[in-house]
């Protein structure tokens, strides 16, 4: 299984639906809360080139993007082979 790490905030919808989508695959992921650990924020936005929304999701220390990104692998049937890497 691969390893999956996500930025996120706690009042964040698409964070939530990030790890959302992560659960019902039965993925386990380390999540990075911003509000918790704020000093965080810098490495997030050098890890994904500039982004500086959540979540940013990484799959093996691969960029991955965003929720939309990580919706549109899922729907294009792409996320399943990333993840059982």
């Amino acid at each position: 299984m691969a390893s999956v790490e996500i930025y996120t905030k706690a009042t964040c919808g698409y964070c939530a639906m990030a790890k959302r989508l992560l659960k019902s695959k039965d993925v386990s992921f380390t999540e990075t809360d911003l509000l918790r650990e704020p000093e965080k924020r810098a490495e997030m936005i050098e890890r994904s080139g500039g982004r500086q929304t959540v979540p940013q999701v990484f799959i093996d220390g691969e960029h991955i993007g965003g929720f939309d990104d990580l919706s549109g692998l899922d729907m294009a049937g792409k996320l399943d082979p990333l993840l059982a890497a």
